[in-house]
């Protein structure tokens, strides 16, 4: 980013002549060094309001949404009198139009309840292909009508565990969006499954040989999804900022949506205990892929919110 250079005066009047910032703060406002921890307990309060606002207009939305949804469901049914041609197109557009913006209003809802903590995760045994399964075919016919080409094939290694489907499956599906947005007619996209051993050992503790084979034998302890694409790709020096709230790719601005499908995906996958990254060569694709244990561990949601 291009910084702003300020005309500094080099001198001045006496009469007119500043007084010299203190050593722990400045004459521009600057809070002193004293004045730290409650700048940012300020921030953090003013940040949580914001949060707060962005949930509460959200929710304030759903219902007349839902009315004009609705209606046009009905107008949709012929229920009132036969639609022409130009009627029914109409009203598909709406009905698409209506569907993106709940989903923006679910976005902000989502967001909001991570921010503030108000989400909380409900571990429950289930199977992962299962889960899997029915978001691909929820997804199937939009990327159909695009000329995407959607995979996914049941992984039968995968055990029954416990994890929390719904939050899972908005991962998923937040996935598979950035894929429908960003992946050219014509293209692919994969999502796979498979267990993975996941060694936490600090990097600086690298393993001697003994452990190492011990690694190999060690059983599976999470699961590693994955959602592959034949896309632009990710330039190298974005791959961490797409998961920050609100942030787009340089010249995808006026790209549908608000920044915050991917900070959604980081929060709820943090939530569960796990990790998300992404892997790309700019111009050839990319894989998101993500770890959730096996184990829950008993992490709040609020550990969503760090890096």
């Amino acid at each position: 980013m291009a910084s702003v250079q300020k005309n500094v005066r080099v001198s001045e009047p006496a009469e007119k002549t500043a007084a010299a910032p203190s050593r722990n703060g400045s004459s521009e406002g600057m809070p002193s060094a004293s004045d730290l921890p409650q700048a940012y307990s300020e921030l953090q309060e003013r940040l949580l309001r914001t949060a707060n606002a962005l949930g509460s207009a959200a929710h304030d939305l759903k219902t007349p949404l839902a009315i004009l949804n609705g209606y046009v469901e009905l107008l949709q049914s012929e229920k009132l009198g036969t639609l022409n041609s130009r009627q029914r197109e109409v009203l598909r557009d709406m009905q698409s139009s209506g569907k993106r913006l709940q989903q923006f209003i679910q976005d902000f809802l989502t967001y909001s309840a991570l921010e503030t903590g108000g989400l909380s995760m409900k571990f429950t045994k289930g199977n992962l292909n299962e889960c899997l399964s029915e978001v691909c075919h929820l997804w199937s016919t939009r990327f159909q009508d695009k000329g995407l080409a959607l995979y996914f094939l049941p992984n039968d290694k995968l055990p029954m565990f416990a994890f929390d489907a719904p939050k899972l499956e908005r991962v998923i599906s937040n996935l598979l969006e950035n894929s429908y947005k960003f992946v050219p007619r014509g293209g692919t996209v994969w999502l796979h499954a498979e267990p993975h051993m996941w060694e936490r050992r600090a990097v600086a503790q690298p393993a001697s040989s003994g452990e190492r084979r011990r690694q190999d034998t060690a059983q599976p302890n999470s699961v590693k999804v994955s959602v592959s694409d034949t896309g632009p790709g990710i330039a190298a020096e974005f791959q961490q900022e797409v998961f920050d709230d609100f942030f787009r790719l340089p010249g995808n601005e006026n790209q549908e949506g608000m920044g915050l499908g991917l900070a959604i995906v980081r929060r709820l996958v943090q939530g569960m205990g796990g990790k998300v990254w992404v892997e790309s060569d700019f111009g050839a694709g990319c894989k998101f892929s993500f770890l959730i244990p096996f184990k829950p561990t008993s992490t709040s949601i609020g550990k969503g919110k760090s890096r």
